[in-house]
């Protein structure tokens, strides 16, 4: 983990579940975390919660569908600590509905977040890592993409665009700039509380009780992810509950 010490990671997402994990655990390992969400009560007390274990951490309130946020978001880590190791573009929404059920305005929040705001995050990040000359980006995507099932279908459209996105990505850079995808399953957190679907919110967060893995799980996988030494790249990450089908 000495790869890890010193770098400066910035977290969309980051006041709970696998973003809150993500932060406090890169920060146990001495990496300087920068969080960010809309949430800013939620953001201060994970900060001091860092701080008072030793930790160095700092916040900024951003919305993922604002671009101009990202930038002030990564503009915020080099003004802080001088540089940007790594952007995490974990915030995402999940609305669940059939097709043919045309919840627009779910649809278009789902891609506002999960699509457009990963592709405003990397937008942010990339001319940093650019001037640079290295940098990482970590997209956390979701099973949703790999196993398609009724009632996920924009949703994980979404999560496959990224995915897809980040492959080209990839093989565009010259290799100062590593891309990984992280893709979750079932995790515990309160990913489910959003969800409008009653039907489909009970048997998630069923599920969750059931089955559902610690968010540090999903937190170490980025630490193994970016903690690997500069030429090599660790592309994609599958990680689920082992009793998940």
């Amino acid at each position: 983990m000495q790869n890890i010490k010193g770098k400066v990671v910035a977290i969309t997402g980051a006041s709970s579940g696998m973003g809150k994990a993500i932060a406090i655990e890169l920060a146990k390992n001495g990496a300087k975390v920068v969080l960010g969400a809309r949430r800013t009560g939620q953001l201060q007390q994970i900060v001091e919660e860092i701080k008072s274990t030793g930790g160095e951490a700092t916040y900024a309130k951003i919305d993922v569908k604002n671009k101009v946020d990202l930038v002030r978001f990564v503009n915020t880590a080099v003004e802080r600590y001088g540089a940007l190791d790594v952007i995490v573009n974990n915030a995402g929404v999940s609305q669940l509905s059939r097709i043919d059920e045309l919840d627009i305005d779910d649809w278009e929040e789902m891609i506002d977040i999960n699509l457009k705001g990963v592709l405003y995050g990397m937008a942010a990040a990339i001319p940093i890592f650019k001037q640079q000359q290295s940098g990482h980006i970590v997209n956390i995507i979701s099973t949703s993409g790999i196993k398609i099932v009724p009632m996920q279908g924009v949703y994980a459209g979404t999560k496959n665009a990224i995915r897809t996105i980040a492959e080209a990505f990839r093989q565009e850079s010259d290799g100062n700039i590593r891309i990984t995808g992280i893709s979750p399953g079932f995790v515990k957190t309160d990913f489910a509380d959003n969800i409008k679907n009653e039907e489909m919110k009970t048997a998630i967060q069923r599920g969750m009780e059931q089955i559902a893995i610690d968010p540090v799980a999903i937190a170490n996988a980025v630490i193994y992810a970016i903690s690997q030494p500069d030429d090599v790249e660790i592309g994609d990450i599958v990680i689920r509950p082992s009793k998940q089908n």
